[in-house]
């Protein structure tokens, strides 16, 4: 994990840089595909999933080393095969991990988040799951363990693999002639997000695009058919937290409902959005008909609270900077405790932005504990030793959140409801 940790320090600026150019040449040319609502709610998204990893939180089924020690039947030198092989293995294992998340009912929990946004932009390439808490890839593995690729290759290539699919989320880019035939591409990923019927559950590969190809989800993005993003389903929330959870319990009360025992047992393992006739019937869900012509999703803002939300992104991407570049030094009950306020931080100010009125509850709450913890706990204390004055600073961040919460719940609530909706 602290190396890991390590890897985020200089993964996580860089993404944001290229945020920023992005968002700067969509300025600049006048097609901006960003809105702030949607880009806080997609890099928030990011840290949940950074800060649920880091922390080591889920259970693994399988290790990989365990699969290598009782399944190999080779043993590849290092050399540049076995990296060749590794990538390849990782890349297929990918493919099918992508797709059983699109095709199984209780699988899509854990990608739903990653299409949630309504935008396509690098941001929402930064919207991964915290409700992936049982790893099992280990398992998609196996031909690399049978041919004996070492753990260190896999280990080093396996987050390079993962990075290598930030680049593109984006609609800068069109079409980049041959490269369509080896790689995924902007393109082609454009056509993975979209709910166009032409489009759904294709191009599924991560890196390279032959697997599509091979077992038939290849599809090139049409000029006449505009992609366009979402799910069939709409998130209805700036929540990563709700999003993450919303189609498991969807999935849970139709369990719940039906009256047919073998549905209740089924319906986890059936293919995405599979529902019981009896609780379709009297528990009808609407869905997206014409993707040209939805509401998608906004609430009224105003100049104040954007700014206010931006505050708490950087507030909290300076938190995970400075708990990953400690993390050795941070015990790990500090981390969790820690974490903890990080995460609920994120929960408060994106019910914030949905205009929840618990949204004050949950951050007065987190003030108020995070200034007790800090005051009688001595929690943050390792930061004094950087910065002298850390713990007045801490206890400054929590009590504008507090006032900041109230006023956005209960004063300026009132006054934006009949503006303009950002």
């Amino acid at each position: 994990m602290e190396t890991y940790a390590k890897a985020l320090l200089y993964a996580i600026p860089f993404f944001i840089v290229l945020l920023f150019v992005e968002i700067l040449y969509g300025y600049f040319i006048k097609n901006q595909k960003y809105t702030v609502m949607d880009t806080v709610a997609s890099i928030s998204s990011g840290f949940t999933n950074i800060l649920k990893d880091s922390l080591g939180l889920g259970i693994v089924l399988v290790t990989y080393p365990y699969l290598l020690k009782h399944l190999a039947l080779l043993e590849l030198n290092a050399t540049w095969l076995v990296w060749l092989v590794a990538f390849i293995t990782i890349d297929f294992a990918g493919y099918w991990n992508h797709r059983l998340n699109h095709k199984i009912n209780i699988f899509w929990n854990q990608h739903v988040i990653h299409h949630s946004s309504e935008e396509f932009n690098l941001a929402c390439a930064l919207r991964q799951p915290v409700s992936n808490l049982i790893g099992y890839f280990s398992l998609l593995l196996i031909p690399a363990a049978l041919l004996g690729v070492p753990n260190k290759v896999i280990a080093l290539l396996a987050p390079i693999h993962l990075f290598a699919q930030f680049w593109y989320h984006t609609q800068h880019i069109g079409k980049l002639g041959y490269l369509e035939y080896l790689i995924i591409t902007p393109s082609q990923h454009r056509v993975h997000h979209a709910i166009n019927s032409e489009y759904i559950d294709k191009n599924l590969g991560q890196i390279l695009s032959i697997w599509d190809r091979i077992f038939g989800t290849f599809q090139e993005e049409l000029d006449d058919v505009p992609p366009q993003y979402g799910v069939l389903k709409p998130a209805a929330t700036w929540n990563p937290v709700l999003i993450n959870f919303q189609h498991f319990w969807r999935i849970v009360k139709d369990a719940w409902r039906t009256n047919s025992y073998w549905d209740k047992v089924r319906i986890w393992f059936m293919p995405t959005g599979w529902r019981p006739a009896d609780v379709v019937e009297k528990f009808p869900i609407e869905i997206i008909k014409d993707v040209y012509d939805f509401e998608r999703y906004k609430t009224p803002s105003s100049k104040a609270l954007n700014g206010y939300v931006i505050f708490q992104l950087v507030v909290t991407l300076g938190a995970l900077m400075c708990l990953f570049y400690n993390y050795a030094t941070i015990d790990f009950n500090n981390r969790l405790i820690i974490g903890a306020f990080i995460f609920i931080g994120i929960y408060g100010y994106t019910t914030l932005m949905d205009r929840s009125r618990y949204a004050a509850v949950i951050e007065v709450v987190r003030g108020v504990l995070g200034i007790l913890f800090i005051l009688f706990f001595k929690v943050g204390n390792e930061l004094n030793e950087i910065l002298s004055f850390a713990s007045l600073l801490l206890i400054s961040y929590f009590l504008v959140t507090i006032f900041a919460a109230i006023y956005f719940t209960f004063f300026e609530n009132n006054i934006v409801k009949n503006a303009k909706i950002d």
